[in-house]
């Protein structure tokens, strides 16, 4: 039998992949099937690990159907598109800005300001006014197009991976109330006559849930903390950027991802959806404290 010839594919893949992910080296294997899993993919047996198309498949456990789902690693249902609800993101973002630029006096209705005009005159426009609509509505509105721009170019790149590691609801609720305490910050540190806008607050909330993920996964840390560090540098070294926001989601994705991903099996969803309702209410508890000083 001649030898195998030396820098043969056999050769130079000495570790196995995964299956479903050819990009990711794993040592863990099916149980039924015997190909090579990563740990997003392997669903846990009553002896060792399966991947998802064998407990789907019906050649499973003896568990009850709903619990022999696969599951990602946060608990979340596995989808077909792991990338939809990135792309309805990006699409309301992109929308909001067209929208703004065909009709330019819509932008004084979304963006995030405290009060206006300032005193002495009465005002008439504002969160402390009561429009707590535009905690939401700043975070889907540009005006630049430099600034959409960098905006969508990180959500693609960090939200489809998350969005499939942690399930669309969960990658949803993180988004929405990584932008909220961005948009909440912005409001209780910035002067009530500064206007904000952008999703960065929601963005830099992808940036600390991934840092988290990785971590998680125990991937290389290196490259998503310099594009952060080079994030913060831009963020404090920038004039006209609102940090507050910035700071704001980072600190609730890293709270919120860390819950998500570390969250016991067992009381999974109480604590993953308790540590988003306490984030929450510190986002009404800033947002109330804000209005009182300014009213």
């Amino acid at each position: 039998m001649d030898d195998q010839a030396a820098g043969s594919p056999q050769d130079a893949r000495s570790v196995p992949v995964c299956y479903r992910h050819p990009d990711r080296e794993t040592g863990i294997r099916c149980t039924r099937c015997e190909r090579p899993i990563c740990p997003e993919c392997m669903v846990n047996a009553s002896v060792g690990f399966q991947c998802p198309e064998c407990v789907s498949g019906g050649t499973g456990t003896g568990h009850a159907p709903d619990a022999a789902m696969p599951r990602t690693i946060a608990g979340g249902t596995i989808a077909a598109d792991p990338r939809l609800l990135t792309k309805v993101l990006l699409g309301i973002n992109v929308a909001v800005f067209i929208a703004v630029h065909i009709r330019p006096s819509l932008l004084r209705d979304l963006y995030l300001i405290g009060e206006w005009p300032p005193k002495p005159f009465l005002p008439t426009e504002g969160v402390a006014e009561g429009e707590w609509y535009r905690l939401v509505t700043s975070m889907f509105t540009h005006e630049e197009i430099w600034h959409i721009g960098f905006n969508m170019l990180s959500l693609w790149w960090l939200g489809g991976p998350l969005e499939q590691a942690l399930g669309r609801a969960r990658y949803l609720t993180l988004y929405l109330i990584s932008g909220l305490a961005g948009s909440a910050l912005t409001y209780l540190l910035a002067s009530g006559t500064t206007a904000s806008l952008g999703a960065s607050g929601a963005i830099f909330g992808l940036f600390g849930a991934t840092a988290v993920l990785m971590r998680r996964l125990r991937y290389d840390m290196r490259p998503i903390i310099a594009l952060l560090v080079i994030n913060l540098i831009f963020t404090f070294g920038w004039s006209n950027i609102a940090w507050q926001a910035h700071i704001g989601g980072l600190v609730a994705g890293v709270v919120i991802g860390y819950a998500m991903v570390h969250a016991p099996r067992e009381r999974r969803a109480l604590v993953q959806y308790g540590t988003c309702a306490l984030v929450l209410a510190l986002v009404v508890l800033m947002t109330l404290l804000r209005t009182a000083q300014l009213t």
